[in-house]
């Protein structure tokens, strides 16, 4: 962070860090900007596409923080990649899950972007995590990639027969900010590609199970128009969800130990078939 502040000329006195996950993401609110820094190089390609994927944002003025003019595209140091953003200072009443489905419509109805980005291949995403896990025990190896197995025909079959367009891909509360104007956009981009709108929606309510969000998938109903839980779709997308949700964590787990405990838990409460068991957000975690 502070090599690419150097190299940006700005201070980094009143740096502070927002997240520690898959990315190591800091604020900068003098010079205003936020650094994000993807922590391996695995994701080098990720970086690239959501550097892309928000020039086209831009152009076509949708509902997304926009990149910082002075690095307009991604910024290396060693093997790793980082973009820079233009931050967004806090502003009330913070982002509800109100806002999240009036802010997904209007995603949802973007043509698709001109460069293209991948179609939604969750099982691919869970496959390159479990090739950059360190500390993950053999048992835990197999479960996962025979989880992978089992759903990939499934999601094939998915995207056969479902129509495809612009999904956020990783829809939730945490990745709103609000505006000073007022205008709620959404951030990280990661996950964004061409898929089944109905994923964006699967989020909120696979979230309210595992992380006790009561009500906000109600909410999230009446704001978006459409109940995802009635799609007979539903069951396979949450599956999917929730592998997400524990492969996210495999590149880290020899890096914190609250991480992993919580990643051994989630995994247990899956092989014991225990939907309602609760489950901590790694970002929390981290913090």
């Amino acid at each position: 962070m502070r090599q690419i502040a150097a190299r940006l000329d700005v201070p980094t006195g009143d740096a502070r860090l927002l997240q520690l996950a898959n990315n190591a993401v800091f604020a900068l609110p003098d010079p205003t900007l936020v650094i994000r820094i993807a922590r391996t190089h695995r994701l080098r390609d990720r970086v690239a596409k959501v550097v892309a994927l928000a020039h086209w944002f831009a152009l076509m003025n949708a509902p997304t923080i926009r990149l910082a003019p002075a690095a307009p595209e991604p910024m290396a140091v060693g093997d790793l990649l980082a973009s820079v953003w233009t931050y967004v200072p806090p502003t009330p009443p913070g982002p509800t899950v109100d806002d999240l489905g009036q802010v997904l419509r209007e995603f949802h109805a973007l043509p698709v972007p001109s460069i293209e980005p991948p179609e939604w291949d969750p099982i691919g995403d869970a496959r390159r995590r479990l090739a950059d896990a360190e500390g993950l025990r053999q048992d835990e190896h197999d479960f996962l990639s025979t989880w992978c197995d089992r759903l990939e025909p499934q999601l094939t079959a998915l995207r056969q027969r479902t129509a495809s367009g612009l999904i956020h891909g990783d829809a939730h509360v945490g990745n709103l900010l609000r505006e000073p104007s007022g205008r709620v956009v959404m951030c990280d981009f990661d996950a964004t590609c061409l898929g089944p709108w109905q994923v964006d929606l699967a989020a909120v309510a696979a979230n309210e199970t595992r992380f006790g969000e009561v009500g906000y998938h109600a909410r999230m109903v009446a704001s978006y128009g459409v109940d995802v839980t009635t799609d007979p779709c539903w069951p396979l997308l949450r599956d999917a969800r929730e592998l997400k949700m524990i492969a996210a964590a495999t590149p880290l787990l020899a890096t914190s130990s609250a991480v992993a405990a919580e990643f051994r838990w989630r995994v247990r409460s899956v092989q014991e078939d225990d939907h309602e068991a609760r489950w901590t957000p790694f970002a929390d975690l981290e913090r």
